[in-house]
């Protein structure tokens, strides 16, 4: 379990990244996006068929690199504005993503039956 103190932010990056590459790299990655990787913020990055992720953080006193595979289906981008490299996202939609939850399902209108 992953807790998160009220001043961590955390950055979803929206292009893909090499994910041969560990905390160096990823930190890179974050770099180039224009975000100071030992802040003490999350970084979550994605391979080009989403089907990886890895999220790398500094916590103080070290580098922490999280990562996962699915094995159906693919990770969903949260919405970003065009253009956007980079999106800050809350700790819910982070738990969504990692679950493989479907960010942009639409919500059915919830109608009953009259009965006769």
């Amino acid at each position: 379990m992953l807790s998160l103190g009220p001043g961590v932010r955390i950055f979803v990056g929206m292009e893909p990244v090499d994910m041969r590459g560990s905390f160096n790299s990823l930190a890179g990655a974050a770099r180039r996006l224009g975000l100071e990787p030992l802040s003490g913020h999350l970084y979550l990055f994605f391979n080009r068929r989403r089907r990886l992720c890895k999220m790398v953080w500094f916590d103080g006193s070290g580098w922490c690199l999280f990562s996962k595979r699915l094995e159906r289906g693919t990770f969903e981008l949260p919405t970003a504005p065009e253009g956007a490299r980079q999106v800050a996202v809350d700790p819910a939609t982070l738990a969504a993503l990692l679950a493989g939850i479907d960010l942009a399902a639409e919500r059915r209108r919830w109608y009953r039956r009259k009965s006769t």
